[in-house]
């Protein structure tokens, strides 16, 4: 397939994503070439505090609309050999000095550590850029999501969170094929993460969040939680809490069992048991229905199988999983090289601008990513009241653990 005919697609499938409309491509018109206006983008990493995420300072090489006009990190020797990616590209210690001297349009903020994120998104705000592209987790407490939501309410400025899975063009062929039956009625979603060494809470803010992300378009907002964490095979006590890794705040425990409920009348649960993963086999989402099951796995390709059958009856057949295109289920995939262009985020920078153009959310955004922060202090504030059933939203805008702090 060559280049325009790929890019004809994505077009058509970012206008699937983005309307929420589920039908096949074929459907759709011709849609025009992307206009010839060069985006201007400020990058802001820090080496030492999370650097650049995941690729979020080069990505803009790769999409032919954008242009990265300036760089700031804060550490010398991080700017330095950020030179070699980002070369002849202006470079800065303080990224406030960046956004007030170059005004970019889109300013992507790097650091996995996300200690530093509230305060970034609002200079962002502040100094009038238009877009936001930014790395998960999205921000500490709700508190700071209510203020970054309320910020860019008044800018208008759009926000894009890197959960880069949530703009995958076979998100809504799933969300279509479990409307449509494929797997009879749903009855739960089943999330877990890595559960390597960061199992339990660190396991839940850094990978949690894309399964929560992936879950809400089909589960819809949580409405209750209620949860366990453990220290080994005992619930985890105050005394258990420690300063958790990339600048999430407070933790404690190694094991999580959470359970919610979600606005579709339908239980979602969170497990993550530390060191009890499996490489790429544990990290996902699973849609249990009565009459199969649709797997996501996060960050591999293809994203989605069917497996058809009852999962609750045995049987002597083998099942066979059936992956799922953005064209429908058991399709070869028409978008050629889609896992890199989702792991690049190229997908996800493509529907930021468009949502810019079109004065719509992009599809993993600041209210969307503010509902898995919730999530995610829910389960802590739950275990502190000893698993007690926890109503959603949260009175508390603070950390979930704060009655213990």
């Amino acid at each position: 397939m060559n280049q325009a005919a790929n890019d004809t697609i994505l077009n058509r499938r970012e206008f699937v994503l983005a309307t929420g409309a589920f039908t096949t491509l074929a459907s759709f018109p011709v849609w025009g070439a992307e206009p010839q206006k060069k985006w201007r983008v400020g990058v802001i990493g820090h080496t030492g505090r999370g650097g650049y995420g995941h690729g979020l300072d080069t990505m803009w090489s790769e999409l032919p609309e954008t242009e990265v006009v300036g760089f700031a990190d804060a550490d010398p020797k991080g700017r330095e050999k950020e030179k070699a990616k980002l070369p002849n590209v202006p470079d800065f210690a303080d990224y406030r000095k960046l956004l007030e001297e170059l005004k970019p349009e889109i300013v992507a903020i790097g650091p996995r550590e996300i200690a530093e994120h509230h305060e970034m998104i609002l200079a962002a705000a502040a100094s009038g850029a238009k877009g936001i592209y930014i790395e998960k987790p999205f921000c500490r407490t709700l508190k700071e999501a209510d203020e970054i939501i309320e910020a860019c309410s008044r800018s208008g400025m759009k926000v894009a969170v890197a959960h880069r899975n949530r703009f995958h063009p076979v998100l809504p062929v799933v969300v279509e094929a479990v409307k449509g039956g494929e797997i009879g009625d749903l009855l739960e979603i089943r999330c877990r993460g890595k559960e390597d060494h960061r199992g339990g809470c660190l396991d839940l803010w850094v990978l949690g969040s894309h399964d929560f992300d992936l879950s809400l378009p089909i589960s819809g907002k949580p409405i209750a939680c209620s949860a366990a964490i453990l220290q080994g095979t005992r619930p985890a006590e105050k005394q258990d809490i420690v300063n958790g890794g990339e600048g999430v705040g407070p933790i404690l425990g190694n094991q999580i069992h959470a359970r919610f409920e979600m606005e579709n009348g339908l239980p979602l649960f969170f497990d993550s048991i530390q060191s009890k993963g499996i490489r790429e086999a544990n990290f996902g989402v699973q849609l249990i229905g009565n009459k199969g099951i649709i797997d996501l796995r996060v960050d591999v390709e293809p994203l989605a199988h069917l497996m058809p059958g009852n999962p609750f009856r045995p049987t002597a057949q083998p099942r066979q999983w059936i992956p799922i295109s953005s064209a429908e289920v058991g399709q070869p995939e028409p978008i050629a090289n889609l896992g890199r262009q989702v792991a690049r985020h190229l997908v996800a920078g493509r529907d930021l601008l468009a949502a810019i153009r079109e004065n719509r959310d992009p599809l993993s955004n600041e209210k969307t990513s503010r509902t898995v922060v919730e999530m995610t202090h829910a389960i802590f504030t739950s275990h502190v009241q000893n698993g007690a059933r926890i109503a959603l939203p949260l009175e508390n805008r603070e950390h979930g653990l704060s009655e213990w702090l």
